[in-house]
């Protein structure tokens, strides 16, 4: 039986799924809505549209579109879990931009 690895150490840095990354960060509540997220071209890894599957480690940029903003943050940390109140410890939050709706043009 072949298992899933999704925290592994790759040239002495950790690296973990995106979609994995988001649930345990607590960027995303659950790891399927991740994947959804990710899949529809939501999401960027250091400038590059990103998949569910693309490996993420410390250092990495991602900018996340939730609805009518974009939220811009680092990552500082790869843990395989992490409790409520350590979550945040994982990243920085670099900024978040309102995207104007058609409507206010």
């Amino acid at each position: 039986m072949r298992t899933l690895c999704v925290y592994k150490r790759e040239r002495g840095l950790f690296i973990m799924r995106l979609d994995k990354f988001l649930k345990v960060s607590r960027l995303i509540k659950r790891r399927t809505l991740a994947k959804e997220v990710s899949d529809k071209g939501r999401i960027s890894v250091n400038g590059v549209p990103a998949k569910a599957s693309t490996n993420v480690k410390a250092g990495d940029e991602l900018a996340i579109r939730f609805g009518q903003k974009v939220v811009s943050v680092k990552i500082d940390q790869i843990q395989e879990t992490s409790r409520k109140d350590e979550a945040a410890e994982m990243y920085t939050i670099l900024g978040e931009e309102r995207i104007p709706d058609n409507d206010e043009e």
